[in-house]
């Protein structure tokens, strides 16, 4: 049966498990950071709780530290159940990015709820093997793929090669809810491609 800690303290405790992955992976804030693209400024703001990562910035952590979504967010491989209850997500304290498995852990593929906030997003473009879809559930969407920003509305779905430069952001004043799967296809040494893009400080 799959362990997980509760609801309200998935993401809360998150910041502590982003610096024991981190430690457990033998890089320093700054090399970390450098392999994510992001500043070390903003990595060790995760790490304290101050900022809640996003979901592009999750992924990449994921991959920097050989690790899975799930992984970070505290769930515990065990016998896999195929069952998944739904319940509210609760966002971030920081950031306001809130997330809820909705797969069992420890499979290829990783499926999560994801509660992208309003307002202004760090919208690193992230260019990594895999592959991504998505489904708007509630509010609006707007995903650059490349050279081309699509708004999605409720019901609307995506699926991209993750090797395509891409970036999500909330289009709606009350944010924007998904379904969101992705592979966990890791480039040689874990590596994460980069494309460019502003950081978050």
């Amino acid at each position: 049966m799959t362990t997980s800690p509760p609801d309200d303290q998935e993401v809360v405790g998150l910041a502590a498990r982003l610096r024991e992955h981190r430690l457990g992976s033998r890089l320093t804030l700054e090399a970390a950071a450098a392999r994510v693209g992001l500043s070390p400024a903003y990595l060790s703001r995760l790490e304290t709780g101050r900022r809640q990562p996003s979901l592009p910035v999750l992924l990449g952590l994921a991959r920097a530290y050989g690790s899975s979504v799930s992984g970070l967010l505290g769930e515990t491989p065990g016998d896999l159940d195929p069952i998944v209850r739904g319940g509210a997500i609760e966002p971030g304290r920081a950031g306001g990015w809130g997330y809820r498995r909705a797969g069992a852990p420890g499979r290829a593929m990783q499926a999560l709820r994801v509660q992208v906030p309003p307002g202004v997003q760090d919208e690193v473009v992230r260019v990594h093997p895999g592959e991504e879809w998505l489904y708007v559930v509630r509010g609006r969407l707007r995903l650059t793929l490349g050279e081309r920003v699509h708004l999605l509305a409720e019901g609307d779905s995506a699926h991209f090669d993750s090797l395509t430069p891409h970036c999500i952001a909330a289009d709606s004043a009350d944010g924007v809810e998904l379904l969101f799967l992705h592979t966990l296809l890791q480039s040689p040494g874990g590596e994460l491609c980069l494309g460019g893009g502003p950081v978050p400080h």
